[in-house]
Order: structure tokens, then sequence, then C-alpha cells
């Protein structure tokens, strides 16, 4: 399925995102987009979501089990 549409840019570079990619996207308040822009100037816009970081952060330590030379050595080969 293609989504074309349009949003005229205010004085101060901000803009709405047009209800048919809202939909196509599924956003909703508070929700955060990228936008990604390729060598030939064309903008790819998506969905993102962010990482829940006390969530995060408290995983971090569990994360050093596979920090040592072997994963290293290991994994390099990937």
């Amino acid at each position: 399925m293609t989504t074309h549409a349009a949003s005229r840019l205010t004085s101060k570079y901000q803009t709405t995102v047009p209800a048919p990619v809202r939909e196509a996207l599924r956003l909703r308040k508070g929700d955060t987009v990228g936008f990604e822009i390729g060598d030939d100037a064309v903008v790819t816009v998506r969905k993102v979501f962010v990482p829940d970081l006390p969530f995060t952060r408290a995983l971090e330590p569990l994360l050093g089990e596979w920090d040592d030379d072997v994963d290293e050595e290991v994994f390099s080969a990937l």
C-alpha cells in the first residue's frame, strides 16, 4: 500500500503529520518519529520505539556476562 500526503511547514519549521500518515504508522500523541534521508534526497519517516531507559539501565549489569576476550574471539568472525 502506498500512502501519499503533504503538509506545509510553519515559520518555525514545524508541520502536522497528516492523518493518512498517522494512521499508516499507527502514531499516537507522544510517539517519536525518525527521519532517514537517502543519498537521493528521499526521506523515510518511521515510528521509533524509544527504549525504556530505567529498564535498559537495569539490564546493563547482566550484559557484562558476554563481555570477555573469549566472546570477542568467538564473535569476531560473525
